[in-house]
């Protein structure tokens, strides 16, 4: 219910009803968290007629000055915490009340509120402890001071744990450490009966065991995970580091081992349908097949039939059993680039759900017919059986289609490959009237030696193989919620929202440095950023514009929620084909099978009570693993290059901040940083609009994707930092005069160099 608001002032509209005053309604947003939509807003102050409209146009008003934030369909306060939200337990206040704080909280908004967790009532089973990740519904509070909000926990995420995770050290005097891989925490002391074997150099998890009031606290190793110099080992950091759940229960294997092949009762028998998997040369699970054959239909000329078949993991995954509860634990798979942490163990993601060559599976097939121009006529949902007829990987089809078959493709070249890419040809003519955001990025793999170390990093070829699966994947997706909309069954969405006001208003006066315009006002498109991307297309500006226009975009979440798909401009869409390696997806399955009654294993009436709670469960989830792949390569690279100080090395700027410059190396996809204490003997303004630092009486600088050199001068390995040195010279700048002028308003910050009075910053 939501919480009025006392002794309001509003005044009256022209018919002489009541109408807050800005103050009010910002104060509703603020207490009222999750009643802040626009409906919500006008039915709480009785606004009708064209009371609503003077609300709508308020409510922009409100946006564009910053007071307040659109997130999904409601209104919030800039910097607020979403309604629900993944916190972390980090203390005990002075009358033994738990605090925490977000798990993810952006530096730019200033230092995480912190939230007071109220006592549970009486489930001990539920109560948390200092230490503890929680899934928790969040309220602002009314005061001044003290916490900003309170917290009623819904689910607690992973209990507290005392090993450590660190490596090994001997030291001259033959004692031994343990420098713990988190920097917040100190040395341990590990005597030698306590060592397990470890060596020197290796990466180890230790449990604590003695804390004296004085000096170090002791510990004994419990587990040697192996020398630092094994990639496993980097990539084991950052499983422990994000509290990645790593080991599956026994129960949860007992279950896999047990399951029994889905037979053909009840389903659809697609046998004899050619259905191909197009996957990459290494996969090792085919959760997706697809089908392309010309529709005989008079009235649809040149249409397609497109079916894509997505392996039946609900069939083996049932609601609430260990199987179930592990996967909603770890929310998706995360892949780094010596291992897979799996959502599902193999038994399952490997064998019974993988879509194997000539072996019968279940799944759950969508067949759907387009024009020539790629329009959607129509769509249906299928329990099957099937049995793919080939297992082929993107550059073997790629080469068939190019000329080249093997002796694989050679057979499926004019049955199988070449109605799909005829179908493809009509999705892409439908994508290019969609006008989706066109931001394609290149993706480095890292390729590893025999012995775990890096090779070298490649951007693999983006063929049209990869391309006609993806607009494959988008159309099953859409039409998966489409269906379950239509049938009134509610659904985890895959959202993303339009760029905030305020990003909109930075890109702006950012565009503005380079001689390019945004128009405000309008509700904002993904074809205006074409129009700007393909502007400077082959200029100087291409690379920056690009970097810049894709960090004004949101980021996608999952929601029960439907506020469309921004970059993928479409008006409802779900993830639907991949659900060995993604919880959503296995909601979707779950969903559709009730709603077209396809079987007894689809969505319960508890989950779709709770679809609020693993939304931003699996959201956080999928945040998770982003910035544990990511710190994984990072480290991956910083122990690669350990060796290769002193080196010069050709670079772009990948961030710019008051303190200096992020310069990432494209050949190995990592950043370093250059403090701008080593930028020079000027004195340096940082352009926030402009994404630059530039020297006060040089007027030259440096800008975001610049093209550099720079020099590696220090390393630090575990924490996957470098340290680089500017050898290219400063350059003038667009729009730095007026740069200059801003500064004294407030809009550029001066950062005066303080090499000159000896200071300096470490990576």
């Amino acid at each position: 219910m939501a919480r009025r608001i006392s002794g309001m002032k509003g005044d009256s509209s022209p018919a002489g009803n009541f109408r807050p005053t800005r103050e009010e309604i910002l104060k509703f947003v603020k207490l009222n968290p999750d009643q802040a939509g626009k409906r919500e807003l006008a039915k709480a102050f009785n606004l009708k007629g064209p009371d609503r409209i003077w609300l709508k146009d308020l409510l922009r008003e409100l946006q564009d000055e910053g007071k307040l934030e659109k997130r999904a369909k409601r209104f919030t306060r800039p910097g607020a915490l979403p309604h629900i939200v993944v916190l972390s337990i980090d203390r005990r206040d002075g009358d033994g009340l738990l605090m925490a704080r977000p798990m993810e909280w952006p530096d730019t908004n200033g230092p995480a509120p912190t939230v007071s967790i109220k006592p549970p009532r009486a489930d001990k089973a539920r109560t948390p402890g200092v230490g503890d990740n929680v899934l928790a519904k969040v309220f602002p509070t009314d005061q001044d001071t003290g916490p900003a909000y309170t917290g009623r926990v819904l689910k607690i995420l992973e209990k507290r744990r005392d090993a450590v995770l660190g490596v090994f050290r001997e030291l001259r005097d033959g004692t031994f450490r343990i420098e713990p891989v988190e920097r917040r925490q100190d040395e341990l002391i590990v005597e030698a009966d306590y060592t397990n074997g470890a060596k020197s150099g290796d990466l180890v998890e230790v449990e604590p065991i003695s804390s004296g009031r004085y000096g170090l606290a002791k510990a004994k190793v419990t587990t040697v995970l192996g020398s630092m110099t094994s990639e496993k080992a980097v990539s084991m950091i950052a499983i422990h580091a994000h509290d990645i759940p790593h080991i599956f229960p026994q129960a949860a294997l007992d279950e896999a081992e047990s399951a029994k092949p889905a037979t053909t009762n009840g389903r659809e028998d697609f046998r004899a349908i050619p259905l191909i998997t197009i996957d990459p040369a290494d996969a090792k699970d085919h959760d997706d097949a697809v089908h392309a054959e010309p529709d005989t239909d008079e009235a649809n000329p040149d249409g397609h039939i497109v079916t894509v078949a997505i392996a039946d993991v609900a069939a083996y995954v049932r609601v609430g059993q260990p199987l179930d509860r592990e996967a909603l634990n770890r929310g998706n798979s995360v892949y780094f680039p010596d291992r897979v942490v799996p959502m599902l163990p193999e038994r399952i993601s490997n064998d019974l759900c993988s879509l194997r060559e000539g072996e019968d599976r279940p799944a759950l097939a969508v067949r759907m017919t387009f024009t020539a121009q790629g329009r959607k006529l129509r769509h249906s949902f299928h329990r099957v059986i099937m049995r793919s007829a080939a297992k082929v990987s993107y550059p073997q089809a790629q080469a068939a289609i190019d000329g080249n078959p093997d002796e694989k493709t050679a057979p499926l070249l004019e049955t199988v490959l070449q109605p799909l890419w005829n179908a493809y040809a009509a999705l892409k003519r439908g994508r290019a009237a969609r006008e989706p955001l066109e931001l394609d990025l290149p993706e480095r793999k890292i390729i590893l030696k025999e012995d775990g170390t890096v090779d070298r990093v490649i951007v693999p070829d983006r063929l049209d193989a990869h391309k006609l699966i993806e607009e494959c994947m988008i159309q099953a997706n859409v039409a998966a919620a489409e269906t379950l909309e239509a049938k009134r069954q509610r659904l985890v969405y895959r959202v993303h929202d339009e760029p905030s006001m305020s990003k909109q208003e930075s890109l702006r006066e950012f565009l503005q440095t380079v001689g390019l315009s945004l128009a405000r006002g309008a509700q904002m498109r993904p074809a205006a950023f074409n129009g700007i991307l393909a502007r400077v297309a082959g200029s100087d500006h291409e690379g920056l514009v690009n970097e810049v226009v894709l960090r004004s975009q949101s980021q996608a979440i999952y929601s029960p929620d439907n506020i469309g798909h921004f970059g993928l401009n479409l008006r409802r869409y779900a993830h639907f084909t991949s659900p060995i390696r993604r919880y959503a997806d296995l909601l979707v399955h779950r969903a559709l099978i009730s709603a077209l009654s396809l079987g007894s294993d689809g969505l319960t009436k508890t989950e779709e009570e709770q679809l609020d709670e693993i939304s931003a469960l699996i959201s956080s989830s999928e945040r998770r693993a982003m910035a544990a792949e990511r710190e994984t390569v990072d480290r991956l690279i910083a122990s690669h290059l350990a060796t290769r100080l002193d080196e010069s090395f050709q670079g772009r700027i990948s961030g710019v901040t008051k303190a200096g410059l992020f310069v990432q190396l494209p050949q190995f996809g990592a950043d370093g940083f250059i403090p701008i204490s080593t930028l020079g003997n000027d004195y340096y303004l940082f352009d926030e609009s402009a994404r630059a630092l530039f020297g006060e009486r040089s007027r030259k600088g440096y800008q975001l994707a610049d093209e550099v050199e720079v020099k590696l001068v220090e390393v630090a390995p575990l924490a996957g930092a470098m340290r680089f040195e500017m050898l290219s010279d400063p350059k003038s700048l667009p729009g730095s005069r007026q740069s200059f002028h801003k500064s004294r308003n407030g809009k550029a910050t001066k950062a005066r160099n303080p090499a000159k009075r000896g200071r300096s910053r470490r990576a």
